[in-house]
This record gives structure tokens, C-alpha cells and sequence, in this order.
């Protein structure tokens, strides 16, 4: 019965503001730019809840434009150039994250990534870490023609991993991650912990739990896998 079996039961993250916290590399980038463009830093603050949605966010904070704009072509890619020259700098794991991870692999429950972000810069970075063993599936922007919010990437990871949706959890901070994980009929968390905007109205997005440290997730996952104490 799969109810019975460890492998059934993943534990998906999304990458940026909710497993990682890679958004001081990403303001970094950003702030390079903007000193290359002859324009002012902008505060971290102002920088951190855009963290999560790419380049495009990043470019219209910094830079007020998008991607009609005849200079975003070139804004775009010496970010990505600078990001990845400097891809794991300040980058490292969410307080309480690497507990998290060691008690799934101590349980004998398979933990991944899925994620938006393109696996060009998803690898180096999870390298960097020295996640890229330790996780049993990784799921970039690009390794299917879908992406978050459509559901279909979680499945995926899923069957990756032999696990099934419906006893499995997916950890995100963006309304796309709890709508795709819903859509895939698992467990969503919100982390309200990561890169959430003023704007944002996490408590409408319908996830099924909700944490506010990444230490948090422990106990939730234990309930819903009923894992030993």
C-alpha cells in the first residue's frame, strides 16, 4: 500500500525564498547593473520580494521597464552574467532548512526541487551548496514545456521519485507554488518566511498550512507523514 511505503511521501521545494535564501546574490546583481548604468543601489528591502520572480521582476524594480523596452535584452543578460559569476556568494539555506532536509533523509523520505528557474542557473547553484546529490529530483523551469502554476512539473517530480501527489508535500512562497500544488492535489505550505511583497495576501491563496520559520515545517511534515517523534 502506498500509504505504507517511505518513497510514497516526497517533499518538494520551490527554490528561491523558500528552500534557498538567494536573494542578497540577486540584489547584487542588480545593484552591479545599476552602478554599470550609472544609477543608485537600491535598498535590499526594496529588492528582497521580487527575488523570487526572475529577471523580469528585477529589470522592472530596478530599472522601471520591461521586456519591450530596446534595452532589456542586454539589462537581462549581464545580470545573468554577474549572477552567475557570483551564484552562491551570500547564498545558503533558509534558518532551519538543512535540519529540515536531514530529518527527511534520516526518515528515508525523498526531498526535491521544483522550480521556475532555468537550469542553467539552478545546477551551479545547487552544486555550490552541496545540494545537487542530496536531492532526489530537481525540476527546472525548463526541463518541461510546463511551468508553476500549472501543475504539471510537481507531477513530474513525483513520478520521478515514485511518490504519490496525494500524500506528498509542496513547500513554496509564491501564490503560483500553492496553485500549482493544490492543482496537483498535495500538501501546500506557504512560506511566509520568503520573498513576500507588501502587495501580496498569502492567507487568500488557499495553501493548507503555513509557516512563518523554516523550523516550522518540521512538525507539519511530521503530522502529515506521521513520522516517528
Amino acid at each position: 500500500m502506498i500509504g505504507n511505503n517511505n518513497r510514497a511521501r516526497a517533499t518538494l521545494f520551490d527554490l528561491d525564498g523558500t528552500l534557498v535564501d538567494t536573494a542578497p546574490d540577486l540584489a547584487n546583481a542588480l545593484n552591479y547593473l545599476l552602478e554599470q548604468e550609472g544609477e543608485p543601489p537600491l535598498p535590499f528591502e526594496r529588492i528582497r520580494p521580487h527575488a523570487s520572480h526572475g529577471t523580469v521582476a528585477l529589470i522592472k524594480v530596478g530599472f522601471g521597464i520591461d521586456e519591450n523596452d530596446p534595452r532589456f535584452a542586454r539589462f537581462r543578460q549581464e545580470i545573468i552574467d554577474h549572477y552567475l559569476q557570483h551564484i552562491a556568494d551570500e547564498s545558503t539555506l533558509f534558518e532551519g532548512m538543512d535540519t529540515v532536509l536531514e530529518r527527511l533523509e534520516q526518515s528515508g523520505h525523498p526531498w526535491g526541487v521544483v522550480t521556475n528557474k532555468p537550469g542553467f542557473l539552478t545546477q551551479p547553484l545547487m552544486e555550490q551548496l552541496n545540494l545537487w546529490e542530496r536531492a532526489a529530483v530537481i525540476v527546472s523551469g525548463d526541463t518541461l514545456r510546463q511551468r508553476k502554476p500549472d501543475p504539471t512539473p510537481l507531477l513530474y517530480a513525483c513520478e520521478q521519485v515514485g511518490s504519490h501527489p496525494g500524500l506528498s508535500i509542496y513547500v513554496g512562497d509564491a501564490e503560483r507554488d500553492i496553485s500549482a500544488g493544490r492543482a496537483a492535489g498535495m500538501h501546500t505550505i506557504t512560506a511566509h518566511y520568503g520573498y513576500i511583497g507588501n502587495d501580496d495576501d498569502p492567507t487568500s491563496w488557499g495553501g493548507d498550512s503555513e509557516v512563518t520559520h523554516a523550523s516550522q515545517l518540521i512538525g507539519i511534515i511530521s503530522n502529515v507523514f506521521q513520522l516517528d517523534s
